[in-house]
């Protein structure tokens, strides 16, 4: 049996090793709020239990077994976050901290019952994808809205990161996944996007959201 503990650890190890494979233990304590020495204590002991490869003074690494339980760990916080918006009628800036409650629950039947009942979604109320029953995660060929150029025109396909008061400025344009959006002029200066979309007046949209949003070209 995993602990709580323990699968927080992981699936910010997941988080921040992503991109390279690798963390150091300054990064996660930094991710996680935490003592380092705390940090070095509960890496040794997932390292015990062949989650991670670790030695002293190098960056700790999940090993198959640990990318697999991080990957289960993101796949039922994920469904949560979908059976929320799609079952509950809760806002997607509204979910994030009932599902990291939520997705410690140690019973698979139970999400595998919420996936059934969601119709086997593959991406969560953000876009992300979700790791099927193996811990599998499809890859996506997204872009980020801020490496479009004027004229470019694409589609609105998930937020990431996403923080509620990200989401909340997005409700506030009614700019949702899936919606087209025309790309009219890019700032030389601050690399703000002037754009249009959903038949609406013009938006401008700074460099700090374009580069949180991504998008698939038309």
């Amino acid at each position: 049996m995993i602990s709580q503990t323990e699968e927080n650890y992981l699936k910010a190890l997941f988080k921040l090793a992503n991109a390279k494979g690798e963390a150091t233990v300054n990064e996660l304590s930094k991710e996680l709020g935490i003592k380092m020495s705390t940090v070095n204590s509960m890496i040794k002991r997932l390292s015990e239990k062949e989650f991670v490869v670790y030695e002293t003074y190098k960056p700790v690494k999940l090993t198959s077994k640990g990318l697999k339980e991080a990957s289960l760990i993101i796949r039922k916080h994920r469904l949560t976050e979908m059976y929320l918006v799609e079952k509950m009628g809760f806002g997607w800036e509204e979910v994030h901290a009932i599902a990291e409650q939520i997705e410690h629950i140690q019973s698979p039947a139970f999400f595998a019952k919420m996936d059934e009942l969601l119709g086997f979604p593959t991406v969560d109320p953000h876009g992300s994808p979700i790791p099927d029953a193996d811990g599998n995660i499809a890859k996506d060929d997204f872009i980020k809205l801020s490496d479009c150029k004027a004229g470019d025109q694409v589609t609105f396909m998930a937020v990431q990161p996403s923080s509620e008061d990200l989401l909340k400025f997005l409700n506030s344009r009614e700019l949702l996944l899936g919606t087209a959006i025309q790309i009219d002029t890019v700032e030389p200066y601050d690399r703000s996007m002037e754009v249009n979309y959903n038949g609406r007046k013009k938006e401008m949209l700074s460099y700090a959201v374009c580069d949180k949003l991504l998008v698939s070209r038309k």
